[in-house]
């Protein structure tokens, strides 16, 4: 189970994506952060999950999505393949 989250504050470290994923959803464990190249300005991942169910995952993102951090308005979308 992946999750995308775009618009990142830049100099956010792995770490403290771990513990704010901890923070709204303990269930799921973030195994893989995979940083996104761009221009700079929106920094984004992809987050590779174990643990929990996809349900937990669509409610991660959904809490997520829109919500600020760090001073940026987070996007977060669920990619299930």
């Amino acid at each position: 189970m992946r999750l995308w989250i775009g618009n990142m504050a830049p100099g956010t470290s792995d770490d403290e994506i771990r513990a704010f994923m901890v923070k709204y959803s303990p269930d799921l464990e973030c195994t893989m952060i995979e940083r996104i190249e761009g221009e700079g300005t929106h920094p984004a991942a992809i987050l590779e999950f174990t643990g929990g169910t996809t349900m937990a995952l669509t409610n991660l993102a959904l809490r997520l999505n829109g919500m600020y951090w760090k001073g940026r308005e987070l996007n977060c979308n669920t990619m299930f393949s």
